[in-house]
């Protein structure tokens, strides 16, 4: 199992960007999917979560910015950042909880990071 993360790059502020989180592989289903984002010196946040059903989380520093979605078909989840600010700048990591085999527990897979730079 493996969970391919794109998106991200460099933008002006107010500015939007889409990352995207696929994963691949053989395995029975995806559960909660999301990002976090760690900036220099600061610690790692939970950006925005989606479960399989569709409903969603945010943090309070993006609602209303961010919007977390999902494709089941493609097991794929992506991350919409819109009126983006430089205090978003960070690397952001997307996740997946993932049921590998029946009968088995979820495990956490994690995406590589991608940075999202935001200049004023």
């Amino acid at each position: 199992v493996q969970l391919q993360a794109s998106g991200g790059g460099l933008v002006q502020a107010g500015g939007s960007l889409r990352l995207s989180c696929a994963a691949s592989g053989s395995f029975v289903s995806i559960n909660d999917m999301g990002w976090y984002r760690q900036s220099p010196g600061k610690e790692r946040d939970l950006v925005a979560t989606v479960s399989n059903f569709g409903d969603t989380n945010y943090a309070d520093s993006v609602k209303g910015r961010f919007t977390i979605s999902r494709d089941n078909a493609k097991r794929a989840a992506y991350l919409q950042l819109n009126s983006l600010k430089p205090e978003d700048t960070a690397v952001y990591t997307c996740y997946a909880w993932i049921r590998p085999h029946w009968g088995r527990d979820t495990n956490r897979y994690w995406g590589q990071g991608t940075l999202v730079t935001v200049s004023s």
